[in-house]
């Protein structure tokens, strides 16, 4: 990614920002982590990606903490809203970083859109960028969530819906990070790879 245009200016502004998550993963903080690993990812599957997508994986857990899932209802629709409402403030506190850095306000709304995923499904960059979320969730996310939940079906069916999202190249990408993870981790991946496998048939 070029150093021009204030891109290097936000890049350390957003990891600042997400040194302040109280949660870990390994030694650092949660969001600071997946922030770095989900840039990397978009790498990994765009080596030509733009400076609007990396910006965007970067910023895509963007103070995440400070909008707990306990402020909205329990059940999915209030699942569902928190999301919603995370993704439209990572949208207007990314937004608020790029200006600050003076980036090309292209870029800015690039990144913006992207973020929230607007054109998921039919736009190869949103796309690349859920591919590479979702693989930084397996990485850092897996297995806290089976231990949180210590329910095997319903951790396979949140993997299965995960795999859903993704294309089949970051598909493949996933079975190589669940080849990684502990025992348990690699069985959960598995049943939720059936399960997808199943879906997709019924589908069809």
């Amino acid at each position: 990614m070029s150093d021009s245009g204030g891109v290097a200016e936000s890049r350390a502004a957003i990891d600042a920002a997400n040194a302040d998550d109280p949660r870990s993963h390994d030694t650092e903080p949660l969001a600071l982590a997946q922030g770095r690993q989900a840039e990397e990812w978009v790498v990994r599957l765009d080596p030509e990606a733009s400076d609007a997508l990396r910006l965007a994986a970067r910023a895509h857990h963007l103070r995440r903490w400070a909008l707990p899932r306990a402020d909205y209802p329990e059940g999915r629709a209030g699942y569902l809203r928190w999301r919603r409402a995370q993704r439209e403030r990572h949208a207007r506190d990314l937004a608020a970083i790029l200006d600050e850095a003076r980036v090309d306000a292209s870029v800015t709304a690039r990144a913006t859109q992207i973020v929230t995923k607007r054109g998921l499904g039919s736009d190869p960059e949103v796309q690349t960028f859920e591919d590479a979320v979702s693989l930084t969730f397996l990485e850092t996310e897996l297995r806290p969530v089976l231990d949180r939940l210590d329910d095997d079906t319903k951790a396979a069916d949140i993997v299965a819906k995960t795999l859903a999202k993704m294309s089949a190249a970051g598909r493949e990408q996933a079975a190589g990070v669940a080849a990684r993870l502990d025992e348990h981790s690699r069985r959960i991946f598995a049943e939720a790879e059936d399960a997808f496998a199943r879906e997709g048939r019924d589908a069809g």
